[in-house]
């Protein structure tokens, strides 16, 4: 196929701006992470999965014609950034406020961006060619909300990070299947916990954030129970 055209505005379709809307996110949470307002690093990645999870929808919704898989290619970029290096930023500049052994946080940091593009890289390899709606590996927005509800929690404690991080990188690039969510009562739930999270209103006790808790134990719940299913059926 021999382009007409190569002008950006010739690619560029509403669902790609969604997705850079999520790229920038992760840009501000990386720069809130650096300036160590660590809230404001954890909401930006909330807002990450926010803008992620919309952008197919648009997509579909607008008829997205995207034969050159533009959309594709921008979606991956961005969640690069987003969900492979923001969340690496955003501990590694935690463990700076904590004593904690700089080249353990390295390692993981590395683990994580390393594992996120290689989860990035494979679904593009096989999304049209494995017989599963689903995710082959944990979806990797759930490394970004995991981090984020951890550190909205108040209480955060660094070797528990370190611990989850490689736990969930490692499930990322493992071949668990892990189903896309219908159960909207249960998505209506996790969407109320993250507007509460993020929101003014108030909803920790003695300095826990229920609504935080609540996120992760909801995540956690479907990072694990897939994972026993899997090993279960082999």
């Amino acid at each position: 196929m021999i382009l007409k055209s190569v002008k950006i505005q010739s690619f560029v379709a509403i669902s790609d701006i969604v997705s850079l809307l999520n790229m920038l996110s992760g840009f501000c949470s990386i720069i809130a992470s650096i300036n160590q307002d660590f809230k404001l690093g954890a909401i930006f990645l909330i807002l990450t999965i926010v803008f992620d999870s919309i952008d197919g929808w648009v997509a579909r919704y607008f008829n997205r014609n995207d034969e050159l898989g533009f959309g594709k290619n921008i979606d991956s970029l961005c969640d690069v950034v987003s969900f492979a290096i923001a969340p690496a930023v955003l501990l590694y500049c935690l463990s700076k406020t904590v004593p904690s052994p700089e080249i353990i946080t390295i390692i993981v940091c590395a683990i994580m961006a390393s594992c996120g593009v290689l989860r990035l890289t494979r679904y593009n390899v096989i999304a049209d060619h494995v017989d599963f709606k689903g995710f082959i590996g944990f979806p990797i927005p759930g490394i970004a909300l995991i981090l984020a509800a951890y550190t909205l929690s108040g209480a955060f404690n660094i070797y528990i990070a370190y611990i989850l991080m490689i736990i969930v990188s490692y499930l990322m690039i493992s071949d668990v299947k892990y189903p896309k969510f219908s159960n909207i009562p249960v998505i209506g739930i996790a969407v109320l916990l993250i507007i509460l999270m993020i929101s003014p209103i108030p909803t920790a006790i003695y300095g826990v954030d229920i609504s935080a808790v609540l996120l992760l134990l909801l995540t956690f719940y479907y990072l694990f129970i897939n994972l026993i299913k899997h090993y279960k059926s082999n």
